[in-house]
């Protein structure tokens, strides 16, 4: 993770000029006070009435020089933040899209959606407003304390005092907070959670009647962030009074003994009337205190929930010098691959096979079979436990994850669509290359041509997000135009035809036949999907319990053939033939 401080340091010029800024600022401040003992004792004690003018004009002029010094901090530490927080912003997510699959299998969008939003956020007060503050707050107390030992150093004392009682208040508070903090942060985050899901999961929950318990769900974890944040407000309550107390003190405090010095003699009617107003203005920094304490131990703890992303390291990674395909012809080879999760779990055991250029292979199994674990393991989103991978007779873990993914065209079991036009949709992954001509032919193919074109808006419609408003069926063949819009040298179906009716399904079939030179993995359920393939293999519990040809495998009456069965009856196979 890179370091706040190598943020700063990259804006140091804008920070520099912003801490310039406050430092005229106040130092002007504490000119008021200056002026306002002239007139005490050189004009109304004095009876020197014609310097009257030149302090009237001292303090106007004062107050046009911290307008413009206030506004110019203010505005540069504003920018100076801004664009750090974009770049922090940009690089969480940067790592995070690099973060390999299985970091997304153990933590949820909503807590991921915390961290990229909120804690920046945090982070971004801490470093603006609140950072600002805490700078202001150190040189205007230096500078008042200077001041104020300057005329007397027998009542600066007092403020002196007054001062060290409230920061060792505001440690105190801070320690408790920290802690309290870092849970709110953490139940932040489980909150958004549990909000994504069923919002993402509405038309389940409403078909399943399930909307007491999701609110019921949510309230827990809204009543556990309500009852975190009331345990900071606690703490807040207990030691905030206390500097308010000083705060209220301290002027009384300096009125009663400067007027006891002035009284003997040892410093001036005027003396004390600056003393006073810079007791004043003492006061802001010890009543900010408190909340910007408040504030720090958020940011405080954002940051930390920031690192323990940024230790996170990818499992899968690109090869220091990876193997450069000139032309990925789309030979597969999985040899002897075993895979198994990080508890030990076994999904894979022992695969083998090869599909050359231009061939099919049909993948058929039970739910759980680890059919969708082969598809995972040829684009590298895991790694193999045991054995490998060959594309081209070179091990995946020797290519660029660029190139290797770039060569295979995937729709997926579970159909994605984001929140764009169906032309986007489409070209997802090769913009710059697939034309809206290409596009239109790819949904041709994927037989979509028919209902986009009798939208308003065609190909330029807007769908929801994840495809809401479309069916199931045609958001399957959305997502099959996108992959043959690719053209890439390798193409895989994860059951993605279980939404479509047998004739659409036969169509695209028919398509993919007259692909000569690609590729092709098909995984499904029906027989119909699988049967013109040029091998078949059939996963039990991770591993190849049969593999043949359609014909072949109905001859071994095994489990192929028991699936032939119960999807077609007992009519006689010549009626189903592919």
């Amino acid at each position: 993770m890179k370091k706040l401080s190598s943020y700063i340091w990259e804006h140091k010029l804008a920070y520099l000029l912003a801490i310039c800024s406050l430092l005229i600022s106040v130092s002007l401040d504490m000119l008021s006070p200056q002026l306002t003992r002239h007139i005490v004792d050189d004009v109304i004690t004095g009876g020197e009435i014609h310097k009257l003018k030149y302090l009237l004009a001292g303090i106007l002029c004062i107050g046009i020089g911290r307008c413009i010094f206030q506004y110019t901090k203010e505005y540069t530490f504003d920018v100076a933040g801004a664009k750090i927080m974009g770049e922090m912003r940009k690089n969480l997510f940067d790592h995070i899209q690099s973060l390999s699959a299985d970091f997304f299998d153990r933590t949820g969008t909503g807590e991921l959606m915390s961290r990229i939003k909120d804690d920046i956020d945090r982070i971004w007060d801490g470093l603006t407003f609140v950072g600002m503050l805490m700078i202001e707050v150190v040189v205007h107390t230096s500078i008042v304390l200077f001041c104020m030992y300057s005329l007397s150093w027998k009542l600066a004392i007092i403020p002196t005092i007054c001062m060290a009682l409230s920061a060792l208040i505001a440690i105190v508070m801070e320690n408790k907070l920290g802690a309290v903090y870092e849970s709110i942060s953490e139940e932040n985050a489980q909150l958004n959670t549990v909000a994504e899901e069923n919002l993402a999961g509405v038309r389940t929950v409403k078909a399943f009647a399930r909307e007491k318990y999701e609110i019921s769900k949510f309230l827990s974890h809204n009543k556990r962030y309500y009852d975190l944040n009331m345990q900071q407000s606690k703490v807040f309550v207990k030691y905030s009074p206390y500097i308010s107390l000083i705060t209220k003190l301290l002027p009384l405090s300096v009125l009663v003994s400067g007027g006891m010095l002035v009284m003997q003699g040892e410093i001036t009617l005027g003396t004390l009337t600056a003393f006073i107003e810079y007791s004043m203005n003492i006061v802001w920094p010890m009543e900010m205190l408190g909340w910007l304490t408040n504030s720090l131990s958020s940011a405080i703890a954002s940051n930390k929930k920031l690192k323990a992303i940024y230790r996170e390291v990818p499992s899968v990674k690109n090869p220091d010098e990876p193997v450069i395909l000139s032309e990925v012809k789309g030979k597969i080879e999985f040899a002897n691959v075993s895979f198994h999760k990080a508890d030990g779990y076994e999904i894979l055991h022992d695969i083998s096979f090869t599909i050359e250029p231009g061939k099919t292979l049909g993948i058929m199994g039970a739910t759980g079979a680890g059919k969708s674990s082969l598809i995972y393991l040829l684009q590298r989103l895991y790694d193999v436990t045991d054995g490998a991978i060959y594309l081209d007779d070179v091990d995946i873990r020797k290519l660029s994850l660029k190139q290797l993914r770039s060569a295979v065209s995937l729709v997926m079991q579970d159909v994605f669509l984001f929140s764009d036009t169906i032309t986007e949709n489409v070209k997802l992954g090769k913009k710059a290359l697939i034309s809206d001509k290409a596009v239109q032919k790819a949904a041709k193919a994927a037989q979509a041509k028919g209902f986009i074109e009798r939208m308003d808006k065609q190909y330029e419609t807007v769908i929801g997000e994840r495809g809401v408003g479309l069916s199931g069926g045609q958001k399957q063949r959305i997502t099959i135009a996108r992959a043959l819009a690719k053209k890439d040298p390798i193409l895989v179906f994860d059951d993605s035809t279980s939404a479509l009716d047998m004739e659409t399904e036969q169509q695209i079939q028919e398509t993919l036949d007259k692909l000569a030179g690609t590729t092709k993995i098909i995984i499904g359920h029906r027989i119909s999907a699988l049967c013109r393939a040029d091998e078949i293999i059939i996963l039990e519990n991770g591993s190849i319990k049969e593999r043949g040809t359609h014909q072949s495998l109905l001859a071994q009456k095994g489990l192929y053939y028991q699936t032939y069965q119960a999807q077609y009856g007992t009519e006689r196979r010549e009626q189903h033939e592919c």
